[in-house]
């Protein structure tokens, strides 16, 4: 484990980082003994940041829940974040695109709490039952942390994404919301267009075979830092799409058939 004075202060170049869109050389490769759970310990660190600053927690976020990704960063399992009450942005509207260093699109389905989940032993049928309603998503993820180094091209390693609020930055949520159980989740699917062009298209089977399936693991992953997920939390299960690459001008529209849609500009 990494000192927790350098906990600390690398907690605070990330908060720099976001404030003045600058990225960071990798974490892992000034300190190539840091493990995941100093990436989780950074995390927590920066959330100290952000709660001491008045920022307040509305949900969490999942991520790496396909096997490709999960494949490339070479783990066996998702990472997580909390989502902060800044990330949230509506739909239809202009996002700035100065709020970001270099941000990419994800498609996604999001779980509103009417239950609190406490794991362990939490199933995919305790979130069905928990969750009042599923709504479609768009994750905007950022890079504090260079996705690339700048001098070796090397690809960050699941360390700094982790430390980095696994690559969180903002949440767009939209079109029809429905009950858990009045839809097959498995097959929700999506076309996002960037420009007016399909980018990416993708099923929600693509999360875990299930997007339910990670929410039950997020809330028995956290349960023995006795935390647990809340009534009214917001939780991103996922992404079903590749990353998107953006450029300020550019619009996004997530076509999700009978779940409706989601869009924005970056302005």
């Amino acid at each position: 484990m990494l000192a927790p004075d350098l906990i600390e202060e690398l907690a605070q170049q990330l908060s720099q980082a976001r404030r003045t869109r600058t990225p960071l050389r990798q974490f892992s490769r000034q300190y190539p003994e840091m493990t995941i759970e100093d990436g989780y310990a950074i995390q927590r660190a920066w959330v100290r940041l952000e709660l001491a600053a008045g920022r307040t927690i509305k949900g969490r976020k999942i991520g790496l829940t396909s096997r490709a990704m999960q494949l490339s960063s070479q783990i066996t399992e998702p990472d997580h974040a909390p989502l902060m009450d800044d990330m949230f942005f509506e739909s239809g509207g202009d996002i700035p695109f100065d709020r970001f260093i270099a941000p990419r699109v994800e498609v996604e389905l999001a779980f509103i709490l009417g239950k609190p989940l406490q794991g362990p032993g939490v199933t995919i049928f305790d979130v069905l039952s928990a969750a009042d309603y599923v709504v479609p998503a768009i994750e905007i993820i950022d890079a504090r942390i260079e996705q690339f180094d700048r001098e070796t091209r090397a690809m960050r390693k699941v360390f700094d994404t982790i430390s980095d609020f696994a690559a969180n930055a903002g949440i767009v949520l939209g079109g029809r919301p429905v009950r858990p159980l009045d839809v097959d989740l498995r097959w929700v699917g999506a076309m996002l267009h960037k420009n007016g062009v399909i980018e990416e298209t993708g099923l929600a089977a693509g999360v875990l075979g299930h997007p339910a399936t990670g929410v039950a693991w997020l809330a028995n992953k956290i349960a023995p830092y006795g935390e647990g997920l809340r009534a009214g939390d917001v939780v991103l299960a996922g992404s079903f799409t590749r990353p998107t690459p953006a450029l300020a001008g550019d619009s996004f529209h997530v076509d999700y058939g009978p779940l409706g849609s989601v869009s924005f500009r970056f302005a």
